[in-house]
C-alpha cells in the first residue's frame, strides 16, 4: 500500500509534522484526516487516542502554553478553518532538546497537522480573523493536574508572528503563566 503520509521532525525530539495525501479533482478535494494504521506505519507510534477537542479562536488569540502533570496528554493537532502558529516547548529532563521550542503553521489550505507527544508544553496563536482547530488526545483532561508555562518567558525565547503594538487576546488562566523556573518539568 502506498504510504499517504508524509512525516517531517521538528526542532523538538518526538514532535511530528504530518501531511496526509489531498486527493483533489474538479469536485475540489478529499482527505483521510486520520487513519490509526497510516499513523502507526508512518510514525511508529500505536497511541490510543480517548478525545477529540473542537476550539474556535479569532484573530490573536494566544492559548496556552498548556500541559498536564498527571494523565499527560500526547495530542494530534490540526486546522479546519484560518491558520495557527502551534507552538510546543520541550519540558522533558531528559530530551536532548530540552528547555526548546518548535513552531509550525498549520492552516486548512495546508492540512499539515501536528504530533505533540506527552511531556510538551503547547500553546497556539490565531493567525486568520478566525481559527478552528480540532485535536485529538490520549488522555482525558484532567484540569486537576493542569499548569501553564508562561508564553512570554525570555528564557524560552519564543518569536510569536505578532504584529508591532498587538497585544495576545488571553484568558486571565494562561495570562497568569509561570516562568520557565517556576513551572514544574517532567
Amino acid at each position: 500500500m502506498p504510504m499517504r503520509l508524509k512525516i517531517s521532525p521538528t526542532a523538538i525530539q518526538d514532535a511530528l509534522v504530518i501531511e496526509p495525501k489531498i486527493f483533489g479533482d474538479q469536485r475540489g478535494w478529499f482527505t483521510e484526516s486520520y487513519n490509526a494504521q497510516d499513523f502507526s506505519v508512518a510514525t511508529g507510534l500505536n497511541v490510543p487516542f480517548v478525545q477529540d477537542n473542537h476550539s474556535f479562536s479569532r484573530q490573536w488569540t494566544l492559548r496556552g502554553l498548556h500541559y498536564q502533570l498527571e494523565k499527560t496528554q500526547g495530542k494530534l493537532m490540526r486546522v479546519v478553518v484560518g491558520s495557527i502558529f502551534d507552538v510546543v516547548v520541550d519540558i522533558r529532563k531528559d530530551s536532548p532538546t530540552y528547555g526548546k521550542w518548535a513552531a509550525v503553521e498549520l492552516s486548512a489550505q495546508n492540512h499539515r497537522q501536528l504530533w505533540i507527544p506527552a511531556g510538551l508544553a503547547h500553546g497556539y496563536l490565531a493567525l486568520s480573523e478566525t481559527a478552528e482547530c480540532l485535536y485529538k488526545t490520549t488522555d482525558y483532561y484532567h484540569p486537576q493536574s493542569e499548569a501553564c508555562l508562561a508564553w512570554n518567558d525570555p528564557t524560552i525565547g519564543i518569536k510569536w508572528p505578532m504584529p508591532q503594538g498587538i497585544t495576545p487576546n488571553m484568558n486571565a488562566k494562561d495570562s497568569a503563566g509561570l516562568s520557565w523556573d517556576a513551572a514544574p518539568k517532567f
